[in-house]
């Protein structure tokens, strides 16, 4: 037969299984917000254990727990959350009402009870140790919470940022070994002038370097935090030297930079640094989307089309055309940027819903921010390993398109003019041959000056001289 213990809240009593590691304002929220299927993201419950132990750590240096038994445990069970051994437990769906009250009293409800396991006292014996006299003291989720949320955002970001360095140095390696194929450069997708093929790696690699370095300025605006000024930032029911101490003790259990707000009200009701951040995420988002997009292009056909470069085949494409190979790679990676555009568009809106002194949203936020983090992440991860590493190029296919198009002709406008070029270009359609013969054939420069203006060297040069 099942147990159960009785909780009480304001609104009543509910009855709840004996050994759950979670209480009363937790069923409350599993029975309300059955929403998105996926419960808060395990690096902010991971976040919530450091911000929680720093303040338990706090109170407890300034006198508000003396009991050896009841410190010891409440701080082993910070210390598990913090590490990620209670995630389990932290079970609400990451979509709530209340600016993150459901996440904040799971929270506190699991360490309690933790805490309570680890004393040999019974769950839901909080006349020992309470979720919220004891492990949420000197503190409102309007302040816990964002800066949960901050310290999260501030792990995975570092995360991400390696991660796109690593892409950044794929595609470098790439424009190394693609800096001999001339091919045809293209705008408005028709053929323009010629470039090579490491150039346009390069061009890729130098816009993942603007979004590595745009990431290393995210932590700069995530690391001004709110702690300590509970409901709406005045600091209500916070001792003076808790506020001052606080932070400082998160900053040292966590490595990261962490500062209280000099306005912790304006920290407290105001979201618009997390709009600036998904802001920077988007850019990333742009550059995958439009990179993804060209790869495909590059690589279309493969007989039908540009057929510039190989990617690598990860899977049958059709279950009806036999032969047929998918770009799945940037299909994927171009399908995770829409989501991250798409997020940032839900971040900028929530930021923009808060009223008066509280951003009741911030669930929402929280959701779509460590969500776009994590999928870019991923993307790029992804990117590098199955399809950059192993690219190659079609450099028949590329000599091919070169001799056979109109941007061969504009290498040679410098020597020989605009209208003279024009007449060679006629004569080679009138004629049904290559641009190349038509080049050869009107005597204007002999084979060897050609090939040397059509010359990796030639086609990347800085102007000409």
């Amino acid at each position: 037969m099942q147990k159960y213990r009785k909780e009480t809240d304001l609104l009543g009593t509910r009855q709840i299984p004996a050994d759950s590691m979670w209480g009363i304002h937790t069923e409350r929220a599993l029975e309300n917000f059955q929403i998105s299927g996926r419960t808060v993201h395990l690096e902010l419950v991971k976040a919530f254990g450091a911000v929680k132990l720093s303040c338990f750590q706090t109170n407890r240096q300034l006198g508000y727990f003396t009991e050896t038994q009841k410190v010891e445990a409440i701080e082993l069970a910070c210390i598990e959350m913090a590490e990620g051994l209670l995630n389990k437990y932290v079970v609400v769906d990451s979509l709530q009402g209340g600016a993150g009250t459901s996440t904040n009293m799971n929270v506190n409800e699991v360490i309690a009870n933790r805490a309570l396991e680890i004393s040999g006292k019974e769950k839901g014996d909080y006349t020992f140790i309470s979720p919220l006299d004891d492990v949420n003291l000197h503190q409102s989720t309007n302040d816990s919470y964002p800066t949960a949320l901050k310290i999260a955002a501030i792990r995975m970001i570092r995360q991400l940022e390696q991660s796109v360095l690593d892409l950044q140095e794929a595609f470098q390696a790439k424009e190394k070994e693609f800096a001999h194929v001339v091919k045809i450069g293209r705008t408005q997708l028709q053929d323009a002038v010629l470039t090579t093929l490491g150039c346009e790696m390069g061009a890729y690699a130098e816009a993942f370097n603007r979004d590595r370095w745009r990431f290393s300025k995210c932590e700069e605006r995530l690391r001004v935090v709110n702690l300590g000024g509970t409901a709406i930032g005045s600091g209500l029911g916070a001792p003076r030297q808790f506020i001052f101490r606080v932070v400082d003790k998160l900053r040292e259990n966590t490595g990261i930079g962490l500062a209280r707000a000099e306005n912790l009200i304006d920290n407290t009701q105001n979201a618009d640094v997390y709009v600036e951040v998904s802001g920077m995420l988007k850019a990333c988002a742009v550059s995958i989307l439009k990179i993804s997009n060209d790869l495909r292009l590059m690589a279309s056909g493969p007989d039908a089309g540009f057929a510039e470069i190989r990617l690598p085949e990860k899977q049958a494409g059709s279950s009806i055309m036999p032969g047929k190979v998918n770009p799945v790679i940037p299909e994927a990676a171009a399908q995770v940027a829409m989501v991250v555009m798409g997020n940032d568009v839900v971040i900028a809106q929530a930021a923009a819903g808060g009223n008066l002194e509280l951003n009741q949203f911030m669930p929402l936020v929280a959701h779509s921010l460590l969500e776009s983090i994590e999928l870019l992440t991923n993307a790029t991860k992804m990117l590098r390993v199955h399809c950059i590493q192993d690219l190659e190029a079609n450099e028949e296919q590329c000599r091919k398109n070169v001799l056979n198009s109109t941007a061969l002709i504009t290498a040679i406008i410098p020597v020989i003019g605009y209208e003279k070029a024009s007449e060679i270009v006629k004569k080679a359609k009138d004629g049904q041959i290559t641009i190349r013969q038509a080049i050869i054939n009107s005597g204007v420069i002999n084979e060897q000056v050609l090939n040397g203006l059509i010359s990796p060297e030639a086609v990347c040069r800085l102007g000409f001289i």
